[in-house]
């Protein structure tokens, strides 16, 4: 049913639970994963008041995205499953829903952040705006 499955990274705990559910999906379709990190960083950040403002190489953005992946994947068994890892740069629901297209993703797993209905609407959340322009299924996990 699904041959290739995203798995969005920020390295939290509702990240690793969407990893270990992707990995019993891909295992029950025999599905391959690819575990995504976005580095984001606004345009605010690299234009600040110098004052206020600190700057991080592009080595030290990779680093930090190669951090992430490696903590999502910390005590998780994925070696049953062919597993890629992949870093881009941008805004996280825009990269997560561009690389569907681009991969020819069939189901995005990611976790929530686990906003409340009434938080979750003001402030919104990548798995919200994910959730709404995906283009296949979403598996939110909490």
């Amino acid at each position: 049913m699904f041959k290739k499955i995203l798995v969005p990274t920020d390295a939290s705990e509702n990240s690793r639970r969407a990893l270990k559910t992707a990995l019993e999906l891909a295992k029950l379709f025999r599905a391959e994963l690819e575990l995504l990190f976005v580095s984001y960083i606004p345009e605010s950040f690299w234009t600040y008041n110098v004052d206020y403002s600190f700057s991080l190489s592009p080595e030290q953005i990779e680093q930090g995205g190669e951090q992430a992946l490696k903590a999502t994947l910390e005590g998780i068994d994925a070696s049953n499953v062919p597993l890629s890892q992949k870093q881009v740069k941008g805004h996280p629901a825009t990269m997560i829903v561009a690389e569907v297209k681009k991969e020819n993703i069939e189901l995005i797993v990611m976790g929530s952040r686990g906003y409340g209905p009434i938080t979750g609407s003001i402030l919104g959340s990548v798995s919200q705006r994910v959730l709404q322009q995906a283009k296949c299924p979403v598996l939110i996990v909490k």
